[in-house]
C-alpha cells in the first residue's frame, strides 16, 4: 500500500506568487519545479528512515509517469511512496537476522498475515493490518515472558526476537503503528507477534 503526497501550490505566498502576471506556461514550469524539489525532499527523508529510497510512482494530472513539466497551470502532481512494503521487508529481514540458529527451523518459520490471510513478504497485498508471527511451537520460549519474569530461553537471542524487533521497527511510526503482542497460530498456540497497523 502506498502513502500518497499531493504536490500543489499549498502556501498562500506561493499561490500569490504564481498568480502574479504569469502566463500558463510559466505557472506550469513553477509548479513542476516546486514538485521536483518536494519529491526530492521526500526521497531524502525516506532514505534517512529506511536506509534506501523506497519505490515510488508519480502522477501528473492523473497520468502515471508523465513528465512533471506537462502539468497544467492549475494541475496536481501526486507522488506515491511504497513505504509500508519497505517497512514490512525491513521487519522480516530483522526477524531473520535476530533469529537463533540452532537448527534453522525458527528462522525459516516467520509468517506474514495481511488482514488475517497468509501473504508474501515480497509482494504483500493492500491491508489495514499486517501480522508477523513465528509458527514453531517453541517460539514463546525463545521470546520469554516479561510479565511472569521468565527470561528468553535462547542464549543466541538473550532479549528475545519479536519484542526487540518491534521496538526497533517503531522508526516507521510515521507510516504505521507497530506493536508487540501474542497471536494464536496453528494448533492453538499463542506465539509472539509483531502487528503493523496502517495509520
Amino acid at each position: 500500500m502506498a502513502l500518497q503526497a499531493k504536490v500543489q501550490p499549498i502556501s498562500r505566498e506561493f499561490e500569490l506568487f504564481m498568480a502574479q502576471d504569469l502566463g500558463p506556461k510559466a505557472r506550469s514550469a513553477m509548479l513542476a519545479a516546486f514538485a521536483a524539489e518536494t519529491i526530492e525532499e521526500a526521497k531524502q527523508a525516506n532514505k534517512q528512515v529506511l536506509g534506501v529510497v523506497p519505490p515510488y510512482d508519480v502522477f501528473v494530472d492523473g497520468q502515471e509517469g508523465a513528465a512533471l513539466t506537462s502539468v497544467k497551470p492549475d494541475g496536481v502532481i501526486r507522488a506515491e511512496f511504497e513505504l509500508v512494503n519497505e517497512a514490512l521487508a525491513w521487519i522480516y529481514q530483522q526477524l531473520e537476522t535476530h533469529s537463533p540458529r540452532l537448527t534453522g527451523q525458527y528462522a525459516s518459520s516467520h509468517v506474514l498475515f495481511a488482514d488475517g490471510q497468509e501473504a508474501s513478504v515480497t509482494n504483500p497485498p493492500p491491508a489495514q493490518e499486517y501480522v508477523f508471527v513465528n509458527t514453531t511451537p517453541y517460539a514463546r520460549k525463545i521470546e520469554g515472558d516479561k510479565k511472569s519474569g521468565r527470561p528468553p530461553s535462547s542464549p543466541q537471542a538473550p532479549d528475545g526476537v519479536y519484542q526487540a524487533v518491534a521496538t526497533l521497527a517503531r522508526k516507521f511510526s510515521n507510516v504505521a503503528k507497530v506493536t508487540f503482542s501474542y497471536q494464536t497460530v496453528m494448533g492453538g498456540e499463542r506465539n509472539p507477534a509483531i502487528i503493523v497497523r496502517l495509520r
